[in-house]
């Protein structure tokens, strides 16, 4: 009878035969792939949200657009090197980085198994002017909402870190880091509008922000504007982080 147990203990541990034909691959060829990074940057610019894309200047899928990405060195750091990587392609240096997802699809890099990790960023657009360069042959901001086909899965990448960002700016003012130091209660209505996809009725959106307290009145209107100037505002930072550390929750 102890036989017959040791015996059926020893069958269920062994590898199923789905599996087995793993266990007999060299533990070298696991070492064989790479990593990347990618970055998916949004501005806002005139009432939308864009993306920044590069063109590539080199094979594979080269003249399409993608996003700003490459190579993992093997001495560094993957967020290293995502930052590495914005400042390569596009000169952009200290903006605000989120992690994403990872990607690893077997086949989503023709040249070999690439796995790669997704990043966020949002810039302001009117302080930022993004160059291209390395491999890069041309930088350009597109709305989120057009039907461009990028290289590799960066439609997928895009379409995840929209879907982080919706979900963290209803609960992390994040969204200052799109708008200028200086707008209007308007502009900011406009941002979350964009982001969101949502409508929100004036009075109490306006009502809702001022109400959180965050909010700094400059006392300053706008300038040079074609329809009657609004009061200007500015986020502030230590007012928030006060607010939070006394229980705080911003939430729209």
């Amino acid at each position: 009878m102890k036989n017959q147990e040791t015996e059926q203990i020893a069958v269920e541990e062994q590898p199923s035969h789905q599996y087995s034909a793993y266990y007999q691959i060299p533990i070298d060829k696991f070492f064989q792939f790479a990593m990347s990074v990618d970055n998916v940057i949004l501005g806002y610019h005139e009432n939308s949200l864009k993306l920044l894309a590069v063109e590539r200047g080199t094979e594979p899928y080269m003249g399409m657009m993608a996003l700003p990405g490459d190579l993992v060195y093997p001495n560094e750091e993957v967020d290293v090197a995502a930052q590495r990587v914005l400042k390569d392609l596009t000169g952009l240096t200290n903006v605000y980085t989120s992690q994403t997802k990872t990607y690893g699809k077997v086949d989503r890099h023709p040249v070999g198994r690439v796995v790669t990790v997704g990043f966020y960023s949002l810039v302001n657009v009117d302080r930022y002017r993004p160059l291209a360069s390395s491999w890069a042959d041309n930088v350009s901001w597109i709305d989120v909402n057009e039907n461009v086909d990028l290289a590799f899965d960066h439609n997928v990448i895009v379409t995840d870190a929209l879907a982080m960002l919706r979900e963290k700016v209803r609960h992390q003012p994040i969204g200052f880091e799109l708008l200028p130091k200086k707008f209007t209660l308007g502009e900011m209505q406009s941002l979350y509008e964009a982001i969101l996809g949502e409508r929100y009725d004036k009075a109490n959106f306006r009502k809702r922000i001022l109400s959180m307290g965050f909010l700094k009145d400059l006392n300053e209107l706008q300038q040079d504007v074609p329809h009657r100037p609004g009061r200007l505002f500015s986020f502030d930072e230590e007012k928030y982080q006060h607010l939070k550390s006394k229980g705080f929750s911003f939430g729209l």
